[in-house]
């Protein structure tokens, strides 16, 4: 499967925002997520949408800062990332596939079966 293109990433000050593009090639997706990493530990998952309009999660760490939303006809993934903290500093990757990809980021996990994009590196100064 073709990799999903993540861009919008960059360096901000504590406070500020940031909206987060993917482009991928699945038309129809039922499922769109973000995962980050940050070095040194393991792969979060931070949010996931059904596109169907129906469920979308957080993770805790992100819950009323962060929203994910799409596109479907643009087959564009979106994290808007508001009140950034030095804590949310991390390479962002999105992955789009079935609903089980909510269950994986849910217990950040995976995601197994479809290929995260490069990345795009968010880093958050106080």
């Amino acid at each position: 499967q073709a990799q999903p293109v993540e861009s919008g990433g960059g360096s901000v000050q504590a406070g500020e925002s940031l909206r987060l593009t993917c482009v991928h090639f699945r038309t129809a997706a039922p499922c769109v997520t973000w995962y980050r990493q940050a070095p040194g530990k393991k792969r979060e998952g931070v949010a996931a949408l059904y596109t169907d309009g129906g469920n979308s999660y957080y993770a805790d760490s992100v819950k009323g800062r962060f929203t994910i939303s799409q596109d479907n006809a643009r087959n564009t993934v979106y994290l808007e990332m508001n009140n950034l903290t030095p804590d949310d500093t991390a390479m962002y990757y999105c992955a789009v596939g079935g609903r089980e990809l909510m269950g994986y980021v849910r217990h950040s996990i995976g995601p197994i079966g479809t290929p995260l994009g490069q990345g795009t590196q968010v880093t958050v100064s106080s």
